[in-house]
Formats: structure tokens, C-alpha cells, sequence
């Protein structure tokens, strides 16, 4: 049987504390580097279960009617308690498991998507945990491979796109 749902990486910017800014500012003096202004680090939210020792990104089933990306908004909504604005596609999952001696072959397509609002106390009860992780840290935390490697692509997506924003700003 096939089934699919959709989820995504939900990421915040945090701002750089002085001290690493000035860092990156004599690396840029010093030619190391280009100088990020107002560069920060990415942060991501997870979502856990702490019975089964899973970490995973949100994600879930379609409602009748829903396109892939209403699906993703809604579940990450839902699992999480985050407002979030859907960014880009990211890429999708696939893989097999049986239940009840049906197997279903799952595809889950990930979206970048933005928090905006809300706030992780709001999740639902299908998680009992909901944090945010530096990107390197989540990866480490990740409970399945193939959502490091989402999240690595999702992680190369935001820096293309926020570089455009940052040239879109420009003069």
C-alpha cells in the first residue's frame, strides 16, 4: 500500500552574541573570511518521543484535500506549536515498514518552513518533547539518517536563500 504525508524543517535564526560577531569581523580584516553582517546561527525544532528515545522532524498524514504543503504547515502547527511560513520544497523520504501484516511503502516530502510565531508549549500530545537544537546538534540527535540528510539540504537551501534576501535589501 502506498501512503504519503509531508513535514519539514522548521528553523530560527538566532543572532550572534558580540563577542562571535567581532570574532568574524577580524577574521574578515584578516581576509579569512567575508564578513556575515547580521549573521547568526540556525536553529532547528525536533520533535521527540522520550519512551522510545526517538528524536525526528514533524511530519504527518494528509486530511482529504490537502495539497503536500497545507499537510506540512498543518502537522508542524500541530506537533509543534510554531506559526510557520512555508519557504521551499526540500526533498523527500522514502522508505517501507509493516503493520498489521500490510506493508506501505511512505514517501514524506520536507519543506523549509520559517517560525513565525507560537511557541513550542503549544504542541500536541503526540510528541511529549518539542526543542530547539543548533543544526549540528540536531543532526547528532536525529533518530534516522535520512532526516540528517534533509536536514543537511535544508541547511544548504536557507544559506542560498538568505543570501538572496540579504541582496535583495541592498541599494
Amino acid at each position: 500500500m502506498r501512503a504519503y504525508s509531508a513535514g519539514g524543517v522548521v528553523f530560527r535564526l538566532v543572532p550572534m552574541r558580540a563577542s562571535e560577531q567581532l570574532l568574524l569581523q577580524h577574521e574578515a580584516y584578516a581576509g579569512e573570511h567575508e564578513q556575515a553582517e547580521g549573521a547568526g546561527s540556525m536553529e532547528v525544532v525536533l520533535v521527540g518521543r522520550s519512551h522510545a528515545g526517538i528524536w525526528a522532524l514533524p511530519k504527518g498524514t494528509p486530511q482529504p484535500g490537502e495539497t503536500a504543503e497545507q499537510v506540512a504547515v498543518r502537522e508542524v502547527r500541530e506537533e509543534t506549536g510554531l506559526e510557520v511560513r512555508l519557504i521551499t520544497y526540500v526533498g523527500s523520504i522514502s522508505y517501507s515498514f509493516v503493520r498489521d501484516q500490510v506493508r506501505y511503502h511512505k514517501q514524506v516530502r520536507h519543506f523549509l518552513l520559517e517560525a513565525v510565531g507560537g511557541d513550542t508549549s503549544f504542541h500536541d500530545c503526540e510528541y511529549d518533547m518539542v526543542e530547539w537544537f543548533p543544526l549540528h546538534e540536531a543532526c547528532r540527535r536525529l533518530t534516522y539518517q535520512n532526516e540528517v540528510h534533509i536536514l543537511y539540504q535544508a541547511e544548504e537551501m536557507l544559506s542560498r536563500w538568505l543570501q538572496y534576501q540579504r541582496k535583495e535589501r541592498q541599494p
